[in-house]
């Protein structure tokens, strides 16, 4: 029996929606139910207060300080790095025995499980450099594991920029780092500005590196040699050693709403400078 053409593609078309809807569905359920469990404490003083008895009460302002201080410190130590490596592998050399072990690496990276990078960091950073749990250790273990988010969304965003415009470029009279810095990378920015948004949202959520590098004081850390804890690791210890639930609740809601926020203001950001470059 042959189904026609136009059957199997609205077959398909179904399937796909449906695919779609679950997909939504699941995000729209977790929201849901971290918002209904979380939203009792959730006001002001939770956002602005210290936490008291362990966290039991108070608030978690030194956990969202500690966590944006964290997310800037990796993205300026990573950002540049992986930036750079991104331009040389694909505006500054041709494929060699160097680019290929350089993304194999790169690749390794990428597959290493956080345990292990805190792990590395604790040896290296906190105990070899005698950092000891600090803001400063954390951070270089955490631009460490976005370093290959970074490097590979930013290679594939530069190779994605059309060569004419480089060849415009270059017959116009314009050096290669000109054309990179104001052709290149202005084109490639929208897709590079996503590879740190999903760096940003894997520095925010870890948890396991950032207890063996950062430690997990309740102070609020007010230089790179103080130990502090990120909301992520706030919500953990709450949650597993059964401090707290609604708390640990509470904790999460705000950690989702700000990657929601993030995410939004990133890509009014990234509409903005399209419209503008465009």
């Amino acid at each position: 029996m042959k189904i026609e053409p136009k059957s199997v593609n609205r077959l398909i078309k179904i399937s796909l929606n449906i695919q779609a809807i679950f997909t939504v569905s699941i995000l729209v359920a977790i929201v849901l139910v971290i918002f209904i469990k979380g939203i009792r404490h959730f006001n002001l003083e939770f956002i602005l207060g210290y936490p008291e008895d362990m966290g039991r009460h108070g608030g978690i302002f030194p956990a969202i300080i500690g966590t944006a201080f964290l997310v800037i410190l990796s993205l300026a130590f990573a950002t540049p790095l992986g930036l750079g490596t991104a331009i040389f592998l694909t505006e500054y050399t041709k494929e060699t025995t160097l680019t290929k072990i350089i993304r194999f690496g790169v690749e390794s990276l990428a597959g290493i499980p956080s345990i292990i990078y805190g792990l590395f960091g604790f040896i290296f950073f906190v105990i070899k450099l005698e950092m000891g749990w600090s803001l400063l250790a954390g951070a270089l273990t955490m631009s460490i594991m976005i370093l290959p988010t970074i490097i590979r969304t930013s290679e594939e965003a530069i190779k994605s920029v059309p060569k004419n415009l480089r060849m415009v470029s270059f017959s116009l009279g314009a050096t290669k780092w000109e054309t990179v810095t104001k052709v290149v990378l202005p084109s490639a920015a929208p897709a590079i500005l996503t590879g740190i948004m999903l760096s940003i949202g894997r520095a925010v959520g870890e948890t396991a590196a950032v207890i063996f590098t950062m430690g997990s004081s309740l102070r609020l850390p007010t230089s790179l040699a103080d130990s502090g804890r990120t909301m992520a690791v706030h919500f953990y210890i709450l949650a597993r050693e059964g401090i707290s639930m609604e708390m640990a609740y509470s904790t999460a809601l705000v950690l989702t709403l700000s990657i929601l926020f993030i995410n939004i203001l990133a890509y009014y950001l990234m509409n903005r400078f399209i419209s503008k470059y465009s």
